[in-house]
Formats: C-alpha cells, structure tokens, sequence
C-alpha cells in the first residue's frame, strides 16, 4: 500500500473519483508510512481515529458522487492550527496540554471539502526560528541526506515538520505558515513546492499567532498543481479576520495553462547578495533561461530598498510577537507555575513565562518589549515601519512598469546540519530569510519551486515573487520552471 502515498493531490483525487481507490486506503497507508516515520520528528500528535473517521465520511461522500477536489487526501496540519479536539500548542511548552474546543478557518474549510487529517506536524516554537531547532517535541529532521554523508539535516523552519512529512510522503499535502519565509524555506530545503499567498488571503482566525501584520497560511505540497487545488479550499473571506480579504477566489489549477509567452520576469539586482554560493547563482541564471525559452521577457530591475529588509522584518517582528505573546500568562489556559509561599500575580507571570517559553522566544519578546519601549519606540519601531513602506513602493513601482512576477533564489544555501548555528551569532541564522522577508513586509504572494540539486545532492529551490491576488498567474509562471526543471528527485529512505 505504500505506493499510494506517493501519489499526487491530483493524481490520488482522480483515482478517489474513479473508485480505483478509496479513502480509507489512502488513509491506512498514510497512517503506515507515519508509524514507520518516527525518526523524523515530523508529526507530533498522531490522529488514526479522527483519520478514519473522516475517511469513511469522505468514502460516502465519493460514493454520493459528492466530491470536491480534496475529498478523501490525507493531509498534515502545522501545530500552529487550532484543531478541535487535537492538541494545538504551537511547538512551545507554555501551551501544554492545550486542546482547543474550536477548529481554525483554514482546517474548518479543509475538513469541508472531505479532507482526511493524519496529525499534527513540527515546528519551530510560536513560529520562531529558521531550522525546526526551537521545537519542544525536537527537531524535526530533513529526510535528505548530503552524498556520502548520514549527518542529520535541517528540514528548515518554521514550517520543518509539514516539510519533512511532505518531502517524506507521510501525507499528500500539509498546511504551512509564513511570517518571513517559513514556507518557501523548508519547502526549498526538501525539494517540495511551498506557497505563500498574498496577505489576507487565507484567513487567520485560529492560527497561534506570531506577527499578526507578517503571517499567512499557505499549502505544502509535492507540486505546483497540488498547491493550487489546495490553495483554492484554504482561501476565502472570513468575518472573524479583520484582516481577511473579501476578494473572490478563482480556480488556481484552471489557471496552469503554462502558457507565459509576452510575460515580463524581473531579476532583481539587489538579491546578488555577497558570498551567494555558485550553485545558487548558476540555478537563478538556469531559471532566467528556462523562463526565457518558454516566451517570457527576463528584464534586470531594481529594489533599492532590499537591504534594509531584513533588519525592519527583526524590528516589526518581534515587536508584534512580544505584543501577541503577552496573553500566556499562566492564569486562562496552558502551562502554570508552582508558586510558593508569598508569591502573587507577578511572579506567576514570570515564572510561567520562565518555564514555558524558549531562549529564541525570549530573545524576540524582549527585543520586542525593547523597540517598543518609550524612548525607543520613534528610533526603532517606527523607522522600520518607515522602511516598511518604501519596500512595499518599490515592488509596487516594478509592477506599475509591467513586470508580471519577480525570479530570485529562494534560499542563500541548501539544507545545513542540525546543531551547525547552535553556538552561532543569532543574526546568522536571521539570514536565512534574507530572499524572503521582503515578500511578508510588502504583503505578496510567493511561491519556492524545485528546481535543482546541490553539488552534494540536496534539492535547492527557486522563489517567484507575484503581483497581489495574482497567485494564479504566479503559480503558472512557477509551473513552468517545474515543468522546465524536471525535478523528480527523492530523497533516499533512511528513517
């Protein structure tokens, strides 16, 4: 049965709809590969009732003839969704034994297009880090291997663990979060597709949040044609968002014609970033080229603001983390303190907030609380929402002059080791994002595809950038360097 998970959201949906398989099959091997997975680290809270319960309903829906695209696809859920029932608790010690008594937007919609969950998925604690090191269940594990080498691997962050299951075939599809990259990064280190749409997009209502301004759910998935038929179930307006876009959703898979002739790619000059090694500039300019052999013009343009991107991203950041973050307090819900004798309500707070968050979380609220602070606020927080703004102009300004999506590299590196920044300088790993926080502060869509191999054998992905609400047309444009590219690569099974 383990055949089955190798199949595509697209292929699976066909052969559900034919009758040559059924959901709770799809399902059984699912749950197989899952069990058989453990040294991943990949799923946290495993969910084999709820998982076959769904897919019976699911078996009588497509026996009812009543079947949307994603009916019966076993799928993994980020532990950063609210998921009734399940344990939710975002990767951090200060929400254990949090079991929400409600279902996130994003799953809800899920769920109502018969999709079967399979579990809950690692990640980086609260969303914070770039290598699913920050996890209180542990590191998830990339399931790539560098030739001649068994070191452990990093699956990327924070969306490691949806990577990990996804590159891993444990499931069909996962839901991700990207607040500065935490889709497009892993989905990059473990040669899967990764989407993140455009701010406002997919509502946020039952999403732990980290950067309320910054985050977006996005789908995971093996290709581009599986992103857009799970991107189209996880979008849509949602009264519970303020945030949440009343803008209607197309039908992103009917919108892979492959077809870019006359469309204008921009090269950003800015992304040329020093010490950016060889094989990531060879694969960029290969990318150019497969683009400019489908039809499309490939024009050098100019974002002269990118570099001020990432120190404004760790400014806004973690000032809006510090905010959200102030609601675990030990008093309503999650992990609370033994107090001793005499002790009140402040030291409740802290040594809750002690225990239960991590050093990286630490670290982020208290730059947070710092940039925020009066005397301070005008010289950090301010300014870097100044900045803010003039990147967003200048995107806006490269799309007002007929530039139809932007190509850059969507990592500065292939999968790195686990435990190789450990004792690094924090700005070190900050970099990671350096292709693609600008996307989050703009509030775009962005898509990481695919698209080569490093010189040891581990996939490296290229990022398009699109113009807002045109993840469609974006995802077109990523299909065709899938396409292009060629990219079947697995990676060798030794979990």
């Amino acid at each position: 049965m383990s055949e089955l998970t190798r199949l595509t959201i697209a292929e699976a949906r066909d052969r559900l709809r034919a009758g040559d398989v059924t959901a709770a099959e799809l399902t059984e091997a699912s749950l197989a590969a899952i069990d058989a997975a453990d040294a991943l680290g990949a799923v946290t809270a495993k969910t084999p009732e709820k998982a076959r319960e769904m897919a019976a309903a699911a078996d009588a829906r497509l026996k009812a003839g009543d079947a949307p695209d994603l009916c019966g696809i076993p799928l993994g859920i980020k532990d950063l969704f609210c998921t009734e029932g399940v344990a939710s608790q975002a990767a951090s010690n200060i929400l254990s034994g949090f079991v929400p008594p409600y279902e996130s937007t994003v799953t809800t919609q899920l769920w109502d297009q018969g999709a079967v969950m399979v579990g809950k998925l690692n990640m980086d604690e609260f969303a914070m880090g770039s290598s699913n090191e920050t996890s209180c269940y542990g590191n998830a594990v990339n399931p790539w291997r560098a030739e001649g080498s068994d070191k452990a691997l990093t699956p990327g962050g924070s969306s490691g663990g949806s990577a990990a299951a996804v590159a891993a075939e444990l499931c069909l599809g996962a839901t991700g979060t990207d607040t500065g990259g935490s889709i497009r990064q892993p989905a990059a280190f473990t040669g899967i597709t990764g989407v993140k749409p455009t701010y406002g997009r997919c509502s946020r209502f039952g999403i732990v949040a980290f950067a309320s301004s910054l985050d977006q759910a996005g789908p995971m998935t093996k290709t581009v044609r599986d992103s857009a038929i799970m991107l189209r179930a996880m979008a849509g307006h949602d009264p519970k968002d303020s945030t949440s876009a009343d803008i209607p959703v197309p039908d992103f898979e009917a919108m892979l014609t492959g077809d870019i002739r006359g469309k204008k790619i921009g090269i950003p000059k800015e992304y040329k970033i020093d010490g950016m090694p060889e094989e990531i500039d060879a694969l960029w300019h290969r990318g150019a080229e497969m683009l400019r052999d489908a039809g499309a013009e490939v024009v050098d343009i100019s974002l002269p603001h990118t570099k001020y991107a990432l120190p404004a991203y760790y400014v806004i950041a973690p000032a809006e983390a510090s905010s959200n973050l102030a609601r675990y307090d030990g008093v309503r819900y999650g992990r609370r303190a033994t107090l001793e004798a005499g002790d009140g309500i402040t030291e409740l707070y802290e040594k809750t907030r002690a225990e239960g968050f991590g050093p990286e979380v630490q670290r982020r609220i208290m730059i947070g609380a710092y940039v925020l602070s009066a005397g301070y606020y005008d010289a950090y927080y301010l300014k870097a929402q100044k900045v803010r703004t003039l990147i967003k102009r200048d995107f806006e300004n490269v799309f007002a002059d007929g530039v139809d999506a932007i190509l850059t590299p969507a990592t500065p590196s292939a999968a790195f080791g686990l435990g190789d920044m450990k004792d690094a300088d924090p700005v070190e790993m900050y970099m990671q994002d350096v292709f693609t926080v600008t996307v989050n502060l703009a509030g775009l869509p962005g898509v990481s595809v695919p698209a080569g191999l490093s010189k040891t054998g581990l996939p490296l992905g290229l990022q398009l950038i699109g113009r807002p609400w045109e993840e469609g047309e974006m995802m077109n444009i990523a299909s065709v360097i899938e396409t292009a590219a060629g990219f079947q690569a697995k990676p060798g099974k030794w979990w």
